[in-house]
């Protein structure tokens, strides 16, 4: 059987060039002249003189799967504090990066990075370009001095943050420490909230619970990395954690914003890869109708042994038959462990797996686009160790045609529900705590779903969710790139306008969104 190489970049809605890409420079939108007289910038009720922000990647600067010195410095926190200087803000301290190619070192063994670029035709590793541009940030050897202004931590999850010993670099090979925390931990067993509480902040941001419902969608809901309970104590529940850190934060009178959580289908994350993305000629779609028929055929029989129980419908049966065709537009052959498992109805149907092809209501995950159609090795492996050729091993190992993709790599209909189910929670939960402590509330779920929906126009420029081309979100699909960054920093001020009296838009002192990237050059040092 062929191989079927599957390239994500026939499938991004772009017709610019490789060079133009790489700059990303988007075509200006005519606007209305500035008005000829505005206001001076007033700070209304807010005291901004240290302002602390407290939250996981997207408040630390990621971008493009990695933190690094450039990104760090075009952090929404890092935004925010420089409009705060012109109003009485302090300092703005990051515990900054080594280098620009992004990722960690634990005592010289590479544990995250570096960063992705694109290559002209999808994202790719710096190292495809450039194999020397490895991470020099060791967790064991190069760690900044703190106390930091920001305090995003990539990868924390809400009761993370409440965690003693969640920066000691001891507990990082145990799984209970992040190695970003490490760098910016004032000792061993310190906490990021009580990090951030020992420099009595006078004003806050916080955005957290992300990773609490994220987790569990990058990994195709799979159970590896669940979502967080609801309810429970803190440390344990999202209700508990979240409610112990409003009433931390704002214990010494200390104001703030906070953001919500935005749903998995608003970010080209999940959204990008096709589910029919498979091109055969005639004589490959045969032979895959062909293998398949033993499963088709098995199927039928259960259906006509169990017709009349109400055990296994008619629909399912057709969701589960696998058919190929000659062209574009094959949908990938996934495992849903939501199927009927038939073998627990009548053993004699125990060889039937829960094998259908995905549907447009299926949601893959942006890796999944670097292993679809290409051959399986472990599980070439598998079938030579029990007899098949190579040959014949090869032929039923390509990747969501003849070996189904696992669940890692999608989220179905029944995880998507609940992951929104969760996040709906997590949000209540986020904004019932700012209307009760009288905090400015930022809703990044609404923004993000206005993103997918057609987009915002800030000034010159209009942002979609589109990856690569839509301009608010880097090459991860996940995380925001500066000019996203900056579109939310400015949708952050505004809201701070309408709390707390602040007149940063009406003063003509919200950022230039032209003024940040939207991708950053290989050749960056």
């Amino acid at each position: 059987m062929k191989k079927f190489t599957f390239h994500i970049s026939k499938y991004l809605p772009f017709v610019l060039g490789a060079a133009l890409l790489v700059s990303c420079e988007q075509d200006p939108i005519e606007g209305p002249a500035p008005a000829a007289e505005l206001p001076a910038l007033d700070a209304g009720s807010l005291n901004v003189s240290n302002y602390v922000s407290i939250g996981n990647s997207l408040t630390a600067g990621y971008t493009d799967n990695a933190l690094f010195k450039a990104s760090q410095q075009l952090s929404m926190p890092n935004m925010l504090a420089q409009k705060f200087a012109m109003i009485g803000g302090g300092s703005f301290s990051q515990p900054l990066m080594n280098d620009n190619n992004g990722g960690l070192l634990l005592a010289g063994t590479q544990i995250a990075g570096p960063r992705l670029i694109f290559n002209g035709a999808g994202p790719a590793s710096l190292l495809s370009v450039n194999p020397a541009a490895l991470p020099t940030t060791d967790i064991v050897l190069n760690n900044p001095t703190g106390p930091f202004n920001n305090m995003g931590v990539p990868g924390a999850k809400s009761y993370h943050l409440l965690a003693p010993g969640y920066g000691n670099v001891a507990n990082v090979a145990l799984g209970l420490a992040n190695p970003y925390f490490v760098r910016m931990a004032s000792e061993p067993n310190a906490s990021v909230l009580s990090d951030a509480m020992a420099q009595s902040p006078t004003f806050f941001s916080l955005w957290i619970g992300n990773n609490d419902a994220l987790g569990y969608a990058t990994t195709g809901g799979d159970g590896t990395n669940p979502l967080t309970p609801v309810n429970g104590a803190p440390g344990v529940g999202f209700d508990g954690t979240y409610g112990a850190l409003i009433a931390t934060l704002t214990a010494g009178g200390a104001k703030g914003i906070v953001a919500n959580v935005p749903y998995v289908t608003s970010i080209p994350h999940f959204t990008t890869v096709p589910h029919n993305p498979v091109p055969l000629d005639a004589a490959t779609a045969t032979a895959l109708n062909a293998a398949y028929a033993p499963y088709n055929g098995g199927l039928q029989a259960a259906f006509q042994a169990l017709q009349g129980t109400g055990l296994f419908s008619a629909e399912e049966l057709a969701k589960r038959q696998i058919s190929f065709s000659a062209g574009a537009g094959n949908a990938v052959v996934i495992i849903d462990e939501f199927l009927t498992d038939l073998g627990a109805i009548n053993p004699a149907f125990a060889a039937l797996p829960k094998y259908r092809q995905a549907t447009a209501e299926d949601l893959l995950v942006l890796p999944s686009s670097s292993i679809i159609g290409e051959v399986n090795m472990e599980n070439v492996a598998a079938l030579m160790s029990m007899g098949a050729s190579a040959a014949q091993a090869g032929q039923a190992s390509v990747n969501g045609v003849s070996f189904p993709l696992a669940d890692k790599w999608v989220l179905t209909p029944q995880e998507q529900a609940e992951i929104k189910t969760a996040i709906d929670a997590y949000n209540g939960i986020i904004k019932a705590s700012a209307t009760a402590a009288g905090l400015a509330f930022f809703d990044a779920n609404q923004f993000m779903q206005q993103l997918a929906a057609g987009g915002i126009t800030d000034g010159k420029y209009k942002l979609t969710s589109n990856l690569v081309t839509g301009g608010a979100f880097s090459l991860d699909g996940v995380h925001p790139t500066p000019r996203g960054y900056a579109l939310i920093s400015n949708l952050m001020m505004k809201t701070l306008d309408a709390t707390y009296g602040t007149n940063f838009e009406a003063s003509g002192n919200l950022l230039d969104l032209g003024d940040y990237p939207t991708n950053f050059s290989p050749a960056l040092q």
